[in-house]
């Protein structure tokens, strides 16, 4: 005989609301841009024994270049979150520089200033840059490191590329968009502007981009962005506070770049000759050129007529 088996009658469970799962919030780019105060191009001094740049009683300004990086940096922080932070290494009056960008629309600013830093040269100035990076990063990773192409006042395009080399990051330069950047992936893409056309590259983040010009256009600040950068607290760091162990290795001492000499090249005194043109045909306009030119130049009118075939 068996017996049928069967389930016991429990009570209906009742219904629990579980706590909703915590929504995972976006980190958002840790973003830092190097800036430089530069002298105003118009009004440069050198100083007559060590041949570096005078700075003392020359209006200055943000380096044009960086004002382009700064906007891409705001423009990525505002579609995907995160903080831009502007660094600079310079004299004490490099303040002004930081708090423009602040009334830009930055979020912080830090201020690396010390004697020893007076006369580095591109390899000085980004070991400097590089400790202080460095020393940022330590309240957090930082994904992209922006610069400008190069300064108006020494136009080597050194510095971007001495950090990415000093800080072990992938490095675009000459950038001249950004298309896309995936969080997910950690991944960005850029145009790159070479000697045969656009390059699309893609990088994995970190990575360091320089900006070249025109490839947007700045922003005004806010009035209560300029008003916080009235009275916001600047970070300001001596070598010490940026992290830098070996202070030899920055200003003139760190410096292995000499300029023997600097003078200012001495004008022609040859003018321009101008041909008239007006009223005459694409043809005749050629003539009347090569006219001139076979007139100053009689041995490139034979040389010329002597590779023409017959």
């Amino acid at each position: 005989m068996s017996e049928k088996l069967t389930e016991p009658d429990f009570p209906a469970a009742e219904a629990i609301d579980a706590p909703e799962a915590p929504v995972e919030t976006k980190k958002g780019l840790n973003i830092v841009v190097c800036i430089k105060q530069v002298p105003d191009s118009a009004q440069i001094r050198v100083h007559p024994v060590t041949n570096t740049i005078m700075r003392q009683g020359v209006p200055t300004i943000i380096n044009p270049y960086d004002l382009f990086a700064l906007e891409e940096a705001m423009r990525l922080r505002d579609d995907y979150g995160g903080t831009v932070t502007v660094l600079t290494m310079g004299p004490p009056m490099a303040e002004d520089a930081l708090r423009r960008a602040l009334g830009l629309g930055a979020d912080k600013a830090v201020l690396i200033t010390d004697r020893r830093f007076a006369g580095s040269d591109t390899l000085a100035t980004s070991f400097a840059l590089s400790a202080a990076l460095a020393r940022l990063a330590e309240d957090g990773p930082i994904d992209i490191v922006f610069t400008g192409k190069q300064t108006i006042d020494g136009d080597t395009a050194q510095v971007g590329p001495g950090i990415a080399r000093r800080m072990g990051l992938n490095q675009l330069t000459y950038v001249s968009a950004i298309d896309s950047l995936e969080s997910d992936s950690a991944t960005i893409t850029v145009r790159r502007r070479s000697e045969g056309g656009v390059q699309v590259l893609q990088s994995r983040l970190p990575c360091l981009i320089t900006m070249l010009e025109d490839t947007n256009l700045l922003r005004r600040g806010s009035l209560q962005d300029m008003l916080r950068a009235a009275r916001a607290p600047l970070t300001i760091w001596s070598a010490e506070d940026a992290g830098i162990e070996d202070p030899m290795k920055c200003g003139l001492r760190g410096s292995p770049t000499v300029v023997r000499r600097v003078f200012a090249p001495q004008p022609r005194a040859e003018k321009a000759e101008m041909v008239a043109v007006e009223g005459k045909a694409p043809a005749q306009i050629g003539d009347a050129i090569l006219d001139v030119l076979f007139a100053k130049s009689p041995k490139l009118e034979a040389d010329l007529s002597a590779k023409t075939p017959a």
